[in-house]
C-alpha cells in the first residue's frame, strides 16, 4: 500500500510538472499570436494616423517584439513560431520605412523654402532656393531672366532691406554666380552672358551702398537702445 501511494504521488507530481509546462506554452503562445494581431493592426492603420503616432506605435512595436522573442524561447525555438515572428519582422520593418518616408515627405512640404517670403520676391514664387543653393532649376535658357528679376527686385526694394536680409541677398547672390559657372559650359549663349555682366555691373555697387548703411543703421540703433 506505501509502494502504490508513493506511486501514485510520483505521477500526481509529474502531470503538476507537465500542466504547469503545457500552460507555460500556452501562454507564451498566446504572446506570439498578439505580437502577429498588432502588427497586421499596424499595417491596417490610415496612413496619416500611421504617421501621426508612429513614435508611439514604435515604441508599443518593440515592448511586443521583446515579448515574442521571449516566449519562442518558451516554446524552445518552435520552427513554426519562429517563422510566424520573421514574417511580421518583415512586414513591421516595410511598413516602418513607409511611415519614415511619409513622415520625411510631410516634415518637407510643411517647412517654407529658404528664405521664406523674400526669396520667393527675388527669383519668383515656387522657384526653391533651397538650404543648398544649388539653383539646380536654373539653366542656360532662363538665368537671364533669373538675374534681371533679381535685379530689378533688389532695386526697387532695397531701402526695405535689412541687415539679416542683405545677408541672404549675399548669399543667394554668390550662389548664382556659381551656377552661372556651370551654366557657361552647357552652352549659354555670348548675348545672354554679356547681358549678365551688365546686370552685375549695375547690382555691386549699390548692395556694396545698403550693406554699408544698413550697417551704419545697426550701430546708431544699438547706440540708441544703449542710452
Amino acid at each position: 500500500m506505501k509502494r502504490f501511494n508513493l506511486a501514485l504521488g510520483a505521477v500526481l507530481i509529474a502531470a503538476g510538472f507537465t500542466s504547469c509546462k503545457d500552460e507555460k506554452k500556452e501562454m507564451a503562445k498566446t504572446e506570439v499570436d498578439h505580437y502577429v494581431v498588432f502588427v497586421d493592426s499596424i499595417n491596417d492603420l490610415d496612413a496619416a494616423e500611421r504617421t501621426a503616432n508612429w513614435a508611439a506605435i514604435d515604441a508599443e512595436y518593440q515592448r511586443r517584439v521583446a515579448e515574442a522573442e521571449a516566449a519562442l524561447a518558451a516554446l524552445e525555438n518552435d520552427a513554426e513560431t519562429q517563422k510566424r515572428i520573421d514574417e511580421s519582422k518583415a512586414k513591421f520593418d516595410g511598413v516602418k520605412v513607409q511611415a519614415e518616408t511619409e513622415a520625411k515627405a510631410a516634415a518637407e512640404a510643411a517647412a517654407p523654402a529658404a528664405g521664406g517670403g523674400l526669396a520667393d520676391t527675388l527669383f519668383g514664387p515656387g522657384n526653391v532656393v533651397g538650404n543648398d543653393m544649388t539653383f539646380a532649376w536654373v539653366n542656360k535658357d532662363n538665368i537671364l531672366s533669373v538675374y534681371q528679376k533679381f535685379y530689378e527686385t533688389f532695386d526697387a526694394e532695397k531701402n526695405q532691406y535689412s541687415r539679416q536680409d542683405l545677408d541672404k541677398v549675399k548669399a543667394w547672390y554668390e550662389a548664382l554666380d556659381a551656377r552661372k559657372n556651370t551654366v557657361e559650359k552647357e552652352g549659354l549663349s555670348s548675348s545672354d552672358n554679356n547681358k549678365i555682366s551688365g546686370i552685375k555691373l549695375k547690382f555691386a555697387p549699390k548692395f556694396r551702398w545698403e550693406r554699408l548703411t544698413a550697417k551704419g543703421e545697426e550701430n546708431q540703433d544699438a547706440k540708441e537702445k544703449a542710452n
